[in-house]
């Protein structure tokens, strides 16, 4: 299934988790590294799809 099948929620859903984990690994110190280039490459990918459905979501602050 492509991300141009998946609901708003979904997408939105989906953005807000990779972030969600961005924000624990920073806060724990960046030492667990769970998220590397395949999750960036997912979260740019759904950002696009979240401009492009003109939809609100926070941005991922990388660390």
């Amino acid at each position: 299934m492509s991300i141009a099948n998946l609901s708003d929620e979904s997408v939105l859903r989906l953005y807000s988790s990779i972030r969600e984990q961005v924000t624990a690994d920073r806060s724990h110190g960046g030492l667990h590294r769970l998220l590397g280039d395949t999750a960036k490459q997912r979260a740019d990918v759904l950002r696009e799809e979240i401009e492009r459905r003109r939809l609100q979501a926070d941005r991922i602050e990388w660390s």
